[in-house]
């Protein structure tokens, strides 16, 4: 419901129009002239107000006219005994919303308000997502690829909603930069983006990050903490790689996304959660549903609006413009993509698959510039260094057990320690790689590190 102040010099009038609308649910606040009506708009977040055009003092215009010089962005029914044709029309191009004639039936008042908060509603929503635009993340502004229009287009049509999301796509694809996109498009861009990447955090300690924990709940809980859900009060979640998190955190963030409340580890207290979950995977859930590693249930409560982000090497019209804005960002200056790379250098990036696509793009525009020592253009021979991967080979032809035999454990230790190269420390990619679950990874890490021969080995 709405916050209104009525402003009349006529207390019968006022108290009549707080009852009925205070009947509806309204919070309504009363002023007896324009300049109380002032100080409440400052003082007071106010969707509308109810005035009558002639009042001692400053009138009725004269106070729109004030609204709309301060900018306070309210709407201004009229009400008056006094109506003119010159009146109404002074009142409308002064951006009154609507006017209501002296005597006036309850229904008229109430038929204006719920027009005036629908204009003004849809007025704030073009507001919130004109500004996504305009304000948006620099990645947003040099995007050229359809591929890309059709995401932020998808995004800012679901934004205004309430409706979680799933994000999926490759690593380093800018997922995150999506999920910023609907929240500052969203009611709750005046709350906060908290993003929280699940593959990043211990599993023993991911539900403590997310619901948090009471005062001695396990060793070393010396205080109480408020977990990441109670942190985005009024704002959005960004779960990141949520494909990771345990089966039993799963089971309490369905929880908490069904009843809105949670508890805190070592709690048993409710605590009311007001908050928009966006979550992101580069990882295929259905076929980690199907494998048990993911809850259903969770998948589908998750999964309301998905979108999927493409992969570079799918939308290469993007790969200039971003080079020039890494360039812009690395260097401080504005610069042309002619100043930037030579047309041979820009074949020889679109000819790159991008297996870590626009994450690794800004790593190879940093290494060239480093090797340039910052001049420009950046030519093909600052690009030596990005050898165009070799196609993927059969498991077969890729490995033949020679006739002499292998040390399979050398071998074993060879491949972990590979993948765990790959992945950049991180055992829940490493374990994809290998095509193993996370939990069987890390007991073959921890054989390996005792130096007993794991299980079935």
């Amino acid at each position: 419901m709405a916050r209104i102040c009525v402003v009349d010099d006529e207390t019968k009038v006022r108290t009549l129009l707080r009852l009925l609308l205070a009947g509806k649910g309204h919070e309504v606040l009363e002023a007896s002239d324009g300049a109380e009506a002032l100080a409440a708009l400052h003082r007071e977040s106010i969707d509308l107000l109810i005035a009558d055009i002639r009042m001692d003092g400053m009138s009725g215009l004269e106070l729109l006219q004030t609204v709309k010089e301060s900018e306070l962005s309210c709407p201004v029914i009229f009400i008056t005994a006094f109506a003119t044709v010159e009146s109404a029309i002074e009142a409308l191009r002064l951006g009154a919303v609507d006017y209501v004639v002296k005597p006036y039936d309850d229904n008229d008042i109430l038929i204006a308000v719920e027009r005036a908060l629908g204009y003004q509603k849809i007025l704030s929503e073009n507001l919130r997502l004109r500004r996504a635009l305009e304000e948006g993340d620099q990645e947003w502004g040099v995007f050229e690829s359809p591929a890309m229009a059709a995401v932020r287009d998808t995004a800012l049509k679901v934004a205004p909603s309430e409706a979680t999301v799933l994000i999926t796509g490759e690593s380093g694809v800018g997922k995150e930069v999506v999920a910023r996109l609907i929240h500052r498009a969203s009611n709750r861009a005046k709350g906060r983006f908290v993003a929280v990447n699940c593959a990043a955090i211990t599993p023993s300690l991911v539900e403590s990050e997310l619901f948090g924990h009471e005062r001695g709940a396990f060793t070393g809980a010396d205080r109480r903490r408020e977990g990441k859900l109670e942190f985005a009060q009024g704002g959005t979640l960004f779960l990141d790689e949520v494909g990771d998190l345990p089966l039993e955190v799963q089971a309490k963030l369905l929880r908490a996304l069904q009843e809105r409340r949670i508890q805190r580890v070592g709690g048993n207290q409710d605590i009311p959660v007001d908050v928009r979950v966006v979550t992101a995977t580069n990882m295929d859930l259905e076929r980690a549903v199907s494998e048990g590693r993911f809850r259903k249930d969770l998948f589908y409560r998750l999964a309301v609006f998905p979108i999927h982000v493409p992969p570079l090497r799918e939308r290469l019209e993007d790969v200039v413009p971003l080079t020039v804005q890494f360039v812009r960002r690395f260097t401080g200056k504005a610069c042309r993509s002619s100043d930037v790379i030579t047309p041979a250098a820009v074949r020889v990036l679109k000819d790159y698959p991008w297996p870590g696509n626009v994450r690794e793009l800004a790593n190879v525009v940093e290494r060239a510039m480093i090797l340039r020592g910052g001049s420009l253009p950046i030519t093909t021979d600052d690009l030596a260094f990005l050898q165009p991967q070799k196609p993927r080979q059969d498991l077969q032809t890729l490995f033949d057990l020679p006739p002499e035999g292998i040390d399979f454990d050398r071998l074993l230790r060879h491949v972990v320690a590979q993948a765990l190269e790959r992945a950049g420390g991180n055992q829940s990619r490493a374990a994809r790689l290998l095509r193993l679950t996370r939990g069987r990874f890390r007991t073959l890490v921890r054989h390996l590190e005792e130096g007993e021969p794991p299980a079935g080995s």
